[in-house]
């Protein structure tokens, strides 16, 4: 649970969300995706107030602005890479067919998986499987980009590598919010939130010229569930 929580968020930050587990911060990410709604005070996204749109609403939205990394990948086994990364394009009606396919092998070069395009999911690495769910998450290219625990299930390495790709999105001007526990990686991002028993413990902020411009604006709720 969230309590009488208020965060601004810049264009083109990079920021960590940190804190023990059951604490809020995942509940936070998913106030700021439109999957929880708050009991009161308002969402507000590049201008959207994300809990006063409808579940389309939400949907369509999403699919412009947003893009999502999990924890566990969340690829559907059955279709190959390349068809989990134009998912997102086929369902906001974005590029025609040969273009999605065509931005699908463009985004996996640029996660270094070009040659496994054709492969299923469970036929490749968890690195390779959550580089893919970064491909699919910048299909539309979203400026806003938000991972739960990214690197939760990857070994050291890996681990760099995808952080490695953050650091040039964030580079590129997008928008990205992290939760995470790596003590190693949260040390080496400009802004940490701390979250402790659904309030913003600590807000610490490196120098102003560390950011780029994007843009986004968030700012979410005051007060949440």
């Amino acid at each position: 649970m969230l309590k009488g929580l208020s965060l601004a968020v810049e264009p083109g930050e990079f920021l960590a969300i940190t804190g023990p587990s059951g604490n809020g911060k995942s509940t936070l990410l998913n106030m700021i995706t439109g999957i929880d709604r708050p009991t009161s005070g308002d969402v507000l996204v590049s201008g959207s107030t994300v809990n006063e749109m409808s579940e389309n609403q939400l949907a369509a939205w999403r699919g412009e602005n947003i893009g999502i990394i999990f924890q566990f990948f969340q690829l559907l086994p059955a279709l190959s890479l390349e068809q989990n990364v134009q998912m997102p394009m086929e369902f906001a009606g974005k590029y025609s067919r040969k273009e999605r396919r065509e931005r699908a092998r463009y985004l996996l070069d640029l996660v270094e998986l070009g040659d496994q395009a054709h492969k299923l999911p469970g036929m490749v690495s968890g690195g390779q499987q959550q580089r893919a769910a970064i491909a699919r998450a910048l299909a539309n290219d979203p400026p806003l980009l938000v991972a739960d625990e990214p690197t939760g299930n990857l070994d050291s390495k890996t681990a760099e590598t995808i952080f490695e790709l953050f650091l040039k999105l964030v580079d590129q001007g997008k928008t990205l919010l992290m939760v995470t526990h790596d003590v190693n990686l949260v040390e080496r991002i400009p802004r940490i939130v701390e979250i402790r028993d659904g309030i913003i413990y600590c807000d610490s902020i490196a120098a102003p010229d560390v950011f780029t411009s994007s843009p986004v604006e968030l700012q979410p709720a005051e007060n949440a569930r």
